[in-house]
């Protein structure tokens, strides 16, 4: 049996499957994001550790005792600051934080060609940008770092002891030449750091280390391989076979992602489009990417004094479309394709008639919209998408799905095992890195269990206020 790890914001996830690919036993547990100024997001790698082995050990003792590899994906981006004996020096600066715009700017005027070799617009939720904020606001924290690793190589390092990374997390730093798939040591240097500072590049399924005793006696386990595994949306995409050329899916995860694989490395940074690596070797992929999804769901659940399950419900007792409000899911800035920190959510069109059913269509719309101005971004690449398999946690409502469908005018592809995520990816990674098995055979497509298609009528609802969503961003940018 082979156990996965996702490292996500909300929460860690940890899934075993067996040798036939199928999930076995699961376990999570919660993870809570500090915001102590606007536009900060952070969170402690201690807490990252400890909610792991939460996770792991929710799963029922027998199963954990016949797994024989483990793979880790988790949440991409985030800085995570080592300094010589490997203390963390400052809480983790994660994905969605935007502090770091004027350093975005300033990177590209010392790189020149920063694009072409990273294929990427600078984003504040990059990492490299986050270490040259580092450098300009705290540089005696930035004097001590020997290391800098991603979140779910900071899980690595405690599993293993070894520092490594795959080439699909990698690839979301702005250090790596993503076409060579090796770090670049100019971006490495417009940032003060060497070679020396980051782990050695290793592909998905490649074992990195084995469990230390210590951890193996407390999760009950052996010794086992740990495999590199990859970054979340890498890692989902390889849970449910997303691996040829033209293969989509739609993660609704905290944050949102449409994912398509590439053969080829095909940058589109004018458009905010991510061009990354895959977690598979020779292998490359496109995303755009919504910095609020689920979590909108979360927050307006939250706000309505709801939980997310009697939200969802308070959604389906009206129609899509029905109600003129508008939600703009701008909760932490945006990516694709504005690359804006700055904005944030709003309501808009409100009026005395404005009740819980509508404001919850309202904002599973917005998130829509969101989604379909990506797609809009990825089309503008050559791109072409005919469906999408949908993954995450917010694959599991069926209403919020006939709205994406119409939104995007895209079918929507269920599968068994979509709702677990990056989990199972990086399951199936550690699959093919222990008994050795191809990517063809460790990452099928799993069955269809029901395919949503664009309702003609409801795209038709969607479409004006779509037209509204488009000019509503421009014009609150200006205020």
């Amino acid at each position: 049996m082979y156990l996965g790890i996702d490292l996500g914001t909300s929460g860690v996830k940890a899934i075993i499957i067996d040798d036939a690919g199928r999930v076995a036993g699961q376990g999570t547990a919660g993870l809570k994001v500090s915001r102590p100024h606007p536009l900060w997001s952070e969170q402690s790698p201690q807490d990252w550790w400890q909610a792991t082995g939460d996770a792991v050990k929710a799963i029922a003792p027998d199963l954990r005792a016949k797994i024989t590899g483990i793979g880790i994906a988790g949440q991409m981006h985030g800085a995570t600051l080592l300094g010589a004996d490997d203390a963390v020096l400052r809480p983790a600066i994660l994905w969605n934080d935007g502090r770091c715009e004027a350093e975005c700017a300033a990177l590209e005027k010392t790189v020149p060609d920063s694009r072409a070799i990273t294929g990427n617009l600078a984003m504040p939720g990059f990492t490299a940008p986050k270490l040259e904020w580092v450098r300009g606001h705290e540089p005696e924290i930035f004097a001590k770092v020997r290391s800098v690793l991603l979140p779910k190589d900071y899980l690595r390092l405690r599993m293993t002891g070894e520092k490594a990374s795959d080439m699909s997390d990698s690839a979301g730093t702005f250090w790596l030449d993503v076409a060579k798939r090796d770090w670049s040591d100019a971006m490495l240097e417009a940032t003060g750091l060497t070679r020396d500072h980051m782990p050695r590049l290793v592909e998905g399924p490649e074992i990195t280390g084995t469990l230390r005793s210590d951890i193996a006696n407390d999760w009950g386990m052996g010794k086992v391989p740990v495999i590199a595994g990859g970054g979340d949306n890498a890692a989902g995409a390889a849970g449910v076979g997303m691996m040829a050329e033209g293969d989509a899916l739609l993660s609704l995860g905290t944050s949102g992602v449409i994912f398509v694989a590439t053969k080829q490395f095909r940058p589109n940074p004018g458009g905010a489009v991510h061009a990354f690596c895959h977690c598979l070797p020779d292998t490359w992929h496109q995303m755009s990417v919504h910095l609020s999804a689920a979590s909108c769901a979360d927050w307006a659940a939250n706000i309505m004094g709801l939980d997310v399950a009697d939200f969802f419900a308070k959604a389906e007792q009206g129609e899509p479309g029905d109600g003129p409000e508008l939600f703009l899911p701008y909760l932490s800035g945006e990516r694709t394709p504005h690359n804006d920190p700055t904005p944030r959510g709003s309501f808009l069109n409100m009026s005395h008639a404005s009740d819980p059913t509508r404001l919850a269509n309202a904002v599973l719309e917005g998130v829509a919209f969101a989604h379909a101005d990506g797609l809009r971004a990825l089309q503008e690449t050559g791109t072409t998408i005919s469906a999408l398999t949908v993954i995450g946690g917010g694959a599991r409502s069926a209403h919020w799905g006939q709205i994406l469908a119409a939104a995007l005018d895209v079918r929507l592809d269920y599968r068994e095992g979509g709702e677990v995520g990056p989990a199972l990816g990086a399951a199936r990674l550690a699959m093919m890195g222990v008994s050795g098995v191809s990517a063809a055979d460790a990452c099928p497509k799993p069955p269809l269990t029901h395919a949503i298609e664009p309702d003609p009528e409801l795209t038709d609802r969607l479409s004006s206020k779509y037209a509204q969503f488009r000019a509503a961003y421009p014009s609150l940018a200006q205020i």
